[in-house]
């Protein structure tokens, strides 16, 4: 496989990354399972309403098989979420909601200056303006806001979004260590 391609699966990561928020497994994510999934992970009532919201009303309209009429439940149908793709984004998922190893190498290549195993605050700016395409208003919001979420919820105590966090949070598997990390304190 060239350097450049996807890796495919039969699931594929974009469709595992928003799986997690499926929390009754029905292929559907609405407001409330959003709301419960960033509870899940450890964040705070307020930032999991305003994510529930912003989620489920950005991406409904764009994954429902029958566009017509708005639902206004707000699901996510999880089998078109590559529909839900924006512009100005890193390309480290394909059409298809593929990783692509070598765009997601391309991220530290370009921008992880102090550390290159990691991103700065700074370095993650640098990063969301070096994606803008021109014009691209919603893609650089939906972008800066993704983005400066992931690293308010996972930077560690240095300040640094590392690298295999932002592999974990593209593959869906950080979201599973941090329901479990947050089950964890809990529990204590």
């Amino acid at each position: 496989m060239a350097d450049n391609e996807a890796i495919d699966s039969d699931q594929n990561v974009l469709k595992k990354h928003a799986a997690f928020f499926d929390r009754n497994n029905d292929g559907v994510i609405y407001p409330w399972e959003t709301f419960q999934g960033f509870r899940a992970i450890g964040s705070g009532i307020l930032l999991s309403t305003i994510a529930a919201i912003y989620i489920n009303v950005s991406l409904s309209r764009k994954t429902r098989p029958v566009k017509r009429y708005p639902n206004l439940l707000f699901p996510i149908n999880i089998v078109n979420i590559t529909m839900g793709k924006h512009g100005s984004d890193s390309g480290v998922y394909d059409s298809h909601g593929r990783f692509v190893p070598s765009k997601f190498e391309e991220i530290f290549q370009k921008y992880a200056r102090t550390n290159p195993e990691a991103l700065t605050t700074d370095e993650l700016d640098e990063f969301l303006k070096g994606n803008r395409e021109p014009k691209d208003y919603g893609g650089w919001i939906v972008g800066l806001t993704e983005w400066k979420t992931l690293y308010y919820l996972a930077k560690d105590k240095n300040g640094l979004l590392e690298k295999d966090t932002i592999k974990a949070v593209y593959d869906g598997s950080l979201f599973e260590k941090m329901e479990a990390e947050t089950a964890k304190k809990k529990h204590k």
